[in-house]
C-alpha cells in the first residue's frame, strides 16, 4: 500500500528511456520537495520466484491523488547495491545507494538538504582523478573522458535535482560520495549510448570512484567548498564593505561627535574615527578569514580508508592535488598528513573560529549604527540611515534599521553554527571525524550568511548614511565630559566636582566652574582650554594619528 506523502511534497514525474543519446541532454527529474518528502515513504515488494524483497522509493506526480495513486502507475527502474534489488524512479541519474539513504534518512526536509557547493566540490574531484586515473593508465580513456564530461554538466549545476540526499546521514558523508558516484556513473553511461542502471560501461564505484574511499573524497570536497565559497563569496563582500567604510571615514572626518563608553557620555572624537574603528575590524576579518585558508587548502584525498593510501600508488596524492588546483585555479595541495586530516577536522573549526569572529565584528558595527541612527526624534540621531521599506503595520510612517536588525540575525546563525562545527571537531574518534556533513554544511551556511549580509548591508545600508552635523555638534556641546580637558590645569578633582555641580544644578560647565560657580577658571580660561578639536588626538606638532598623519580634510 502506498504511503500517505504530503500535498506539498506532490510534483510531476516525467519519465524517460534507460537510454540517452549523446547529445541528448539528462533528463528531467523530481523536484527537491518529491525527492525529500518520500524519505520515509517506501514500500516493500516480494519476488514470486525468488521470494526475496526489495523496496520502492515512492513519488508523486503532482496531478494525481494520494489516495488513488499505486505503484503499478509508477516509472521505475530496477537498480542494486550489495544489500540488494531497489526500484528507483526512471527519470533519476542516482541509484540504488541513494535511493537506499532516502527512505533511511528522513531527517530535516529540503532545508538539510546537503550543500551544493560541497557536490559540486565532490564533481571537481571526480574529474580530477579520472582525468589523473586516464593518464595513468588505469582507466580506459573513453570511459574517463565520459566521467569527465559528466562531472563537468555537475559543476555547471545541470543535475542539481538529482541530489536529493540530507546531511543526516552517515558521518562520513558516504551517502552523498555515492549519490556523485552513481549520477556521474549514469550520466556517462548515458553520454556513451548506455542504459541507465546498467553499471556498463561505467561503474560507480570501480571507475567514478577509483582510488578513492568517502573518507578521504568527502573531507576533500569540504575543503574546495569551503576554500571556493570563501576566496569567491565572502571575502569580495568583505572587501566591497571594507571599501565603502573606508569612502564614509574620509567623508566623516571633519564631523566632531561626542564619544561614548558604558552607554554614557565620554570625551571627543570624530565620526570619522568611528568609522576607522569600524573600518579596521572588517580589514582584520578579513585577514583572519584568509589566515584559515592555507590548512583548508590540504586535502585528504590519496588517505583512502584510514590514511594509509591502500589501493592508490606513491605519488597519486601530489599529482591529483595538483590537477584540482588547476581545474580550480585555486592553490589546493595535498595534506601532509592523511591520518590527521581524516581523523581531525580542525581546519574546519579554525576557519569557523574566524567566520565567528568576524560575526561578532558585523554585530557591534551594525549595533551602533542603529543605535546611533535611533529615533529620529527621540533617541541620539546623530546619523540617518537609508529607509528602504515601510518598517510597521500599525504606525504610519515608521521606518526601522532593518539592515541592521538582518546582520545581527545572521551573526547570531553564524555563533550557533560555530557551535556545531565546535562539537563535530570534537567528536574525532580513532581514525575518522564521524561529524562531517553537519561540520561543513554549518560552516558553508556562515560563509554564505556573512557574504551576502555584508553585501546587502553595505549596498542597502553603509553608503547611504548620512551625518545629522548639527545635531551632532548640540550634543557635543552639550556635555559635560569636555570637562576632561581641565584636567591638567586644575586636577582632576576640582574638575569631578565642576562637572557633578554642572549635572546637579542643570547648567553649563562654564557656569559651574567659572568665577559665578566654583571659581577654578576665567572665561577666557576656560575657552582656550576645553576646545573640542585639541581633544581628538594625542598632543604633538604633527598630531599624530595612530601612526599616521591627521586627515587633511580635519582642520585642528
Amino acid at each position: 500500500m502506498l504511503s500517505r506523502i504530503t500535498h506539498s511534497a506532490r510534483r510531476s514525474l516525467p519519465s524517460s528511456s534507460s537510454a540517452t543519446p549523446l547529445s541528448s541532454p539528462p533528463p528531467p527529474v523530481p523536484t527537491l520537495g518529491v525527492t525529500l518528502a518520500a524519505l520515509s515513504h517506501s514500500s516493500s515488494c516480494r519476488c514470486s520466484s525468488c521470494g526475496r524483497w526489495s523496496q520502492r522509493a515512492l513519488f508523486l506526480p503532482s496531478s494525481t491523488s494520494s489516495r488513488s495513486m499505486s505503484t503499478r502507475s509508477m516509472s521505475t527502474r530496477t537498480e542494486s547495491d550489495t544489500f540488494g534489488p531497489l526500484e528507483v524512479p526512471s527519470s533519476a541519474l542516482y541509484g540504488a545507494q541513494t535511493a537506499r539513504s532516502i527512505m533511511n534518512f528522513p531527517i530535516g526536509g529540503p532545508a538539510a538538504r546537503m550543500p551544493m557547493p560541497v557536490v559540486k566540490a565532490m564533481a571537481t574531484l571526480k574529474k580530477s582523478a579520472a582525468r589523473y586515473n586516464v593518464d595513468a593508465g588505469k582507466l580506459d580513456r573513453e570511459v574517463g573522458e565520459a566521467i569527465m564530461r559528466a562531472a563537468d554538466e555537475v559543476i555547471e549545476g545541470k543535475l542539481d535535482e538529482h541530489f536529493p540526499l540530507v546531511i543526516y546521514q552517515t558521518g562520513s558523508g558516504t551517502q552523498t560520495n555515492m549519490n556523485v558516484n552513481e549520477v556521474i556513473s549514469n550520466r556517462a553511461i548515458q553520454l556513451l549510448g548506455g542504459v541507465v542502471g546498467s553499471k556498463t560501461p561505467v561503474h560507480p564505484n570501480d571507475h567514478v570512484n577509483m582510488g578513492m574511499s568517502s573518507n578521504d573524497s568527502f573531507p576533500t570536497a569540504m575543503s574546495i567548498a569551503a576554500v571556493s565559497t570563501i576566496t569567491r563569496e565572502l571575502v569580495p563582500a568583505l572587501r566591497h564593505l571594507h571599501e565603502e567604510l573606508s569612502a564614509k571615514e574620509k567623508e566623516f572626518n571633519h564631523i566632531i561627535k561626542i564619544g561614548r563608553t558604558h552607554c554614557q557620555d565620554a570625551t571627543p572624537i570624530t565620526l570619522g574615527q568611528v568609522f576607522s574603528g569600524y573600518k579596521t575590524q572588517v580589514a582584520n576579518g578579513i585577514k583572519r578569514v584568509e589566515a584559515t585558508l592555507p590548512h583548508l587548502s590540504e586535502l585528504a584525498l590519496g588517505g583512502t580508508a584510514v590514511g594509509t593510501g591502500l589501493n592508490t600508488q606513491a605519488g597519486y596524492d601530489v599529482e591529483v592535488a595538483a590537477v584540482i588546483a588547476e581545474e580550480t585555479g585555486l592553490p589546493f595541495v595535498t595534506a601532509p598528513n592523511k591520518f590527521e586530516a581524516l581523523a581531525a577536522h580542525d581546519a574546519v573549526v579554525e576557519a569557523s573560529g574566524a567566520l565567528n569572529v568576524l560575526a561578532c565584528s558585523m554585530n557591534k558595527i551594525a549595533n551602533d549604527l542603529r543605535l546611533l541612527g535611533s529615533g529620529p526624534r527621540s533617541g541620539l540621531g546623530e546619523i540617518s540611515l537609508p529607509e528602504n521599506e515601510p518598517g510597521s503595520s500599525i504606525m504610519p510612517g515608521k521606518v526601522n534599521p532593518t539592515q541592521c536588525e538582518a546582520v545581527t540575525m545572521v551573526a547570531a546563525q553564524v555563533m550557533g553554527n560555530h557551535v556545531t562545527v565546535t562539537v563535530g571537531g570534537a567528536q574525532g574518534h580513532f581514525e575518522l571525524n564521524v561529524f562531517k556533513p553537519v561540520m561543513i554544511s554549518a560552516l558553508l551556511s556562515s560563509v554564505r550568511l556573512l557574504g551576502d549580509s555584508a553585501r546587502a548591508f553595505t549596498d542597502n545600508c553603509v553608503v547611504g548614511i548620512t551625518a545629522n552635523e548639527k545635531h551632532i555638534d548640540h550634543l557635543m556641546n552639550e556635555s559635560l565630559m569636555l570637562v576632561t580637558a581641565l584636567n591638567s590645569h586644575i586636577g582632576y578633582d576640582n574638575a569631578a566636582a565642576i562637572a557633578k555641580k554642572a549635572h546637579r544644578d542643570g547648567t553649563t560647565l562654564l557656569q559651574a566652574g567659572g568665577p559665578d560657580g566654583l571659581g577654578h577658571f576665567t572665561e577666557e580660561q576656560f575657552k582656550e582650554w576645553v576646545v573640542p578639536s585639541n581633544m581628538i588626538s594625542p598632543e604633538g606638532a604633527d598630531r599624530s594619528w595612530y601612526g599616521s598623519k591627521k586627515p587633511e580634510s580635519l582642520d585642528l
